[in-house]
């Protein structure tokens, strides 16, 4: 079983519920989702198999579940961070924070079964991820069509294949990023930030 305080994501609530959740999390990102039981997600949480199954209806709900909160947490997170900063650039460099500590940090878990095992879903609940999924990246593409109209991105820069580049660059801060490394959060988010804004890191 593991420690009952580590949650899905930050502030979940330390229910049964919330413990499935921070468990499967967890068993899909190590197991994957199809090779992962109702049976291996009730020794993990430390009950019996049925009681599963008093919270979600079936193992995909679950899955669906992790996705949702994980999506709804960390837009809400970039929403509070964008609202907060000063500039447009301050923006950026909020959101490209926000993402990597998502990826890196106390969501990595649920991130990588976002992006790794969406298709297991059903159609329906394809759709509706993907729906959640386009109020996030629509904070982004925001802040970045802002940035071009005040001429701070490089001329011809298209803001769409910018934030999917971003999307590739970032998601994959998973597999090289070493929280005890020499560069922290904020080093690297400075580096990214570089990458985008160049000159203009400053404004």
């Amino acid at each position: 079983m593991r420690n009952a305080d580590k949650h899905l994501v930050s502030g979940i609530e330390d229910s049964p519920r919330g413990r499935i959740l921070s468990a499967a999390a967890h068993l899909f990102r190590e197991k994957g989702y199809e090779r992962t039981t109702v049976r291996d997600l009730a020794q993990e949480v430390g009950i019996q198999s049925g009681s599963i199954f008093h919270h979600f209806r079936a193992k995909e709900d679950i899955l669906r579940e992790v996705m949702i909160d994980v999506i709804l947490f960390n837009t809400e997170r970039m929403e509070q961070a964008v609202a907060e900063a000063a500039s447009t650039v301050e923006k950026l460099r909020a959101l490209i924070r926000c993402e990597l500590i998502s990826i890196t940090g106390d969501t990595s878990e649920a991130m990588a079964v976002l992006i790794s095992e969406w298709r297991c879903l059903g159609a329906d609940s394809q759709q509706y991820i993907l729906g959640l999924r386009a109020k996030y990246e629509a904070i982004w593409l925001r802040v970045l069509v802002q940035l071009k109209e005040e001429a701070l991105l490089a001329d011809g820069v298209d803001v769409f294949v910018l934030r999917r580049l971003l999307t590739g660059a970032l998601g994959a801060s998973h597999y090289w990023y070493n929280p005890k490394g020499p560069m922290g959060i904020d080093a690297i988010t400075e580096q990214a930030m570089l990458l985008v804004v160049g000159g203009t890191i400053t404004a």
